[in-house]
């Protein structure tokens, strides 16, 4: 069903850090209404609401919203709070510059009109404990990030190291060299050279040691969220307390996503026709939420790695004449509706 069909207007927000830029209009048309900007605050939000009240109740309006998980963060909430019909816009089609104007007013504009042009929507995430596996996965990331870096410049210190050094280390696999580097020492006999390479190894290995426990420290925190709110996505096959976090953290609640084909095209599973002449074939699709799709991608590659059931699946699929890339687009759409069904209708826990 189409936005139109369910509400007469819609107030597409242009959301910024200090001000958010809000547009009255008419579903039926697409025409402006009326625009205003705010502070972003209780106040400025009771004034969006005061401009959306001037135009339709509450039960016939819909609020497209930029950055519901940025700076727009805070007035989704106001809104939700008060009942409010909220869709989350990504990023509104914008025309080319040297063709087209830019202003606040007409991305709040462009938000709505978005909304409206779209066939299927999907609603702000909420918070809760969906957003402490959200902080938590960020940061576990980031720290991940900063020990491969870290990890490498490692290992390209030792490639220029003094002769010695680089002889008593190179021989060494990645834990043990971390290990013995933690252990190293500025000998006061050695050259200068020689005694700052030590000493910038040592550093480097106890920053990686130090990342390892913070990471590890984020698993166990994951762990316990993930068993205790989505137990279900932990029994299936291929998925691990990460994974799990980043598909719960993408669904976020039930109802944010009104079907099965509206969460595979969050997720970037839903098949995307690319057929030819007298060639009839689909082809992966690439928009969506990335770090789910990343999610159901590293499912599908475990599955067809060690689940006797994916496997014959894939063999069935070839000799259907399917490519690698078509049967892996196949089994990430199975997986995105496996999913969705456990998320919206979980099992009843057995006593």
């Amino acid at each position: 069903m189409r936005l139109q069909q369910m509400v007469s207007h819609v107030i597409g927000v242009d959301t910024h850090k200090d001000t958010h830029t809000g547009a009255a209009v008419d579903a039926v048309t697409g025409a402006e209404l009326d625009t205003i900007e705010v502070h972003t605050d209780r106040n400025g939000f009771e004034e969006l609401l005061e401009l959306a009240d001037q135009h339709a109740p509450a039960e016939d309006r819909a609020w497209a919203i930029e950055g519901t998980g940025s700076y727009g963060a805070g007035l989704a909430e106001f809104l939700a709070q008060r009942g409010e019909f909220v869709i989350e816009v990504d990023r509104p089609t914008r025309p080319a510059k040297r063709n087209g104007s830019k202003s606040d007013p007409l991305d709040a504009v462009r938000a709505a009109r978005e909304a409206l042009a779209r066939e299927t929507w999907a609603q702000p995430r909420a918070r809760g404990e969906r957003e402490a596996m959200r902080v938590i996965t960020a940061t576990r990331t980031s720290a991940v990030r900063d020990r491969t870096r870290a990890i490498n410049q490692l290992k390209a210190m030792v490639v220029s190291a003094p002769e010695d050094l680089r002889d008593e280390l190179r021989s060494l696999g990645r834990p043990q060299l971390i290990e013995h580097c933690a252990r190293l020492r500025p000998r006061p006999t050695r050259t200068a050279d020689h005694r700052a390479t030590a000493h910038a190894l040592r550093r480097l290995a106890q920053r990686i040691r130090h990342l390892d426990n913070e990471i590890a420290e984020h698993d166990r925190d994951l762990d316990a969220l993930t068993t205790e709110h989505c137990p279900q996505l932990l029994a299936e096959p291929g998925i691990g307390s990460i994974t799990a976090a980043q598909i719960y953290i993408a669904w976020s609640h039930p109802g944010r996503c009104r079907s099965e084909a509206a969460f595979a095209s969050l997720a970037g599973t839903a098949p995307i026709e690319a057929s030819s002449g007298q060639i009839t074939r689909h082809r992966l699709n690439r928009g969506g939420d990335r770090q789910l799709n990343r999610a159901l991608h590293t499912i599908a590659l475990t599955r067809t790695r060690h689940d006797p059931e994916t496997q014959a699946y894939i063999a069935r699929r070839a000799t259907e004449n399917k490519t690698s890339r078509d049967s892996r687009r196949c089994l990430k759409r199975y997986l995105a509706r496996r999913l969705f069904r456990l998320l919206e209708n979980p099992p009843a826990a057995t006593p």
